[in-house]
């Protein structure tokens, strides 16, 4: 619900001064940790979200094995201090729900048959909130699969659609979120424009729905890039610094 006296819309702009249509900035960094197998730091305005990605390894215990495939868990989880309120440590319902869908959103472009018998552990924390904070989970767990080495199909990326004011807008941001009449986070593969997850908070009419799907998809296909652009820059870094050697 919307409170009364919040103007989320001033002149036609946003409060953060962005149009409706218009990303926050991005930054990405890949291989950030030297433990992790992969590693990638995504920042998306004030959000800042760190994955770290595991194995494959053997699974254990083994009555958790799949025979014919790998396993791939995702934990997300909220610092303590990333929100202006201290949060309480540990898994909560709505990180457990996140959790679970963000899997999935990847599970499918994960290659999982080359590693029987085996868990792909993917660990996401988010340092920093303002809203958003699944879909930047899930740019970042992405980036991070690739730099492991993990078989994919393809990058997945993520972003929100939201509703504020009668407004279809992209990239909702805190005080939209809180505020706002809608919110639609989508993952997709960019190049099929394959849908890998779509929730709904909130109500669009059928025209907004299309509308905001629509900007999702356009968005997702720009932050795409930028993913690709990320992992390329490290690996080409790497091979110039063997020619060097």
């Amino acid at each position: 619900m919307k409170e009364e006296g919040i103007e989320l819309i001033k002149d036609g702009k946003r409060l953060d001064g962005r149009g409706f249509e218009e990303l926050r900035p991005i930054k990405i960094e890949v291989g950030v940790l030297k433990r992790a197998d992969g590693s990638c730091y995504f920042e998306i305005g004030n959000n800042k979200a760190l994955a770290a990605v595991y194995g494959p390894r053997e699974m254990h215990p083994r009555h958790l094995q799949d025979a014919k495939t790998a396993v791939v868990n995702y934990r997300y989880n909220m610092a303590p201090f990333s929100v202006d309120e201290r949060k309480r440590p540990g898994p909560d319902r709505r990180s457990v729900e996140i959790s679970k869908v963000s899997r999935e959103a990847l599970d499918s472009v994960v290659l999982k048959e080359y590693y029987p018998k085996t868990a792909i552990d993917v660990y996401v924390e988010l340092l920093q909130s303002d809203a958003g904070t699944r879909t930047a989970g899930i740019n970042a767990a992405s980036v991070a699969l690739a730099d492991a080495g993990i078989p994919m199909k393809d990058l997945v990326s993520s972003i929100a659609v939201g509703k504020i004011e009668g407004e279809v807008v992209l990239d909702m941001n805190a005080p939209e979120d809180n505020f706002g009449e809608a919110d639609m986070p989508v993952a997709i593969i960019a190049r099929t424009d394959t849908i890998t997850m779509l929730q709904m908070d909130g109500r669009f009419t059928k025209d907004e729905f299309t509308r905001g799907l629509e900007l999702a998809k356009k968005a997702c296909h720009e932050i795409y890039e930028l993913q690709r652009a990320a992992l390329l820059d490290k690996y080409s870094e790497r091979a110039g610094e063997r020619g060097e050697e």
